[in-house]
């Protein structure tokens, strides 16, 4: 009797979510980001940002706007991550990007970038990928740049007194945008 050969443990499958994975995706987010649990990853925003980073309605509009796709990262049968891409005309923008804390630093988020990267350039021949940053978050920072990301100096305010995007614990938070060159682009 033949056996099956051992499933990769570093295989990984996407989809775009739906409205039945809400629940799992505001708590995945609100782990990598926020409160105690977030402090097991390198991406917390715990000492910057108290209360939330995202809600089931936030979730909901990102899976619902027109040229938008939030895609859900499986690892066997584990939510491991997630990450939106939305075309924007030449670019597209990457955010709501969240890999399980205990999972974090092991390589997985440099793979879904990738992966995001290429699904972005295939799906909407888009030349560039644009994301914001808070600009405090150097070592986050640092890892884009490592993965061909330049800052671009252009800053936009954040949205203080709007809890839903979180409680500020000090007075110098704003964006920064990031671009990289997507290549093999249609038309560039």
């Amino acid at each position: 009797m033949e056996t099956a050969p051992p499933q990769d443990p570093t295989s990984l499958s996407y989809r775009d979510a739906t409205e039945a994975d809400v629940p799992a995706l505001v708590e995945l987010v609100e782990s990598a980001y926020r409160g105690d649990a977030s402090r097991s990853g390198w991406t917390t925003e715990a000492d910057i940002l108290d209360g939330q980073r995202t809600d089931p309605d936030g979730v909901r509009q990102v899976i619902s706007a027109p040229g938008s796709r939030l895609l859900v990262v499986h690892r066997d049968d584990e939510l491991v991550a997630c990450c939106q891409l939305e075309h924007r005309g030449d670019a597209a923008y990457f955010g709501m990007f969240a890999v399980r804390p205990g999972l974090q630093g092991g390589g997985l988020g440099k793979r879904i970038l990738a992966e995001a990267e290429r699904t972005a350039r295939e799906a909407w021949g888009v030349g560039e990928m644009h994301m914001t940053v808070i600009s405090v978050r150097e070592e986050l920072i640092a890892w884009y740049e490592r993965r061909g990301y330049r800052r671009t100096g252009r800053m936009t305010p954040f949205p203080y007194g709007d809890e839903r995007f979180g409680v500020p614990q000090r007075d110098d938070l704003q964006f920064e945008l990031l671009v990289k060159p997507l290549g093999g682009a249609a038309g560039g």
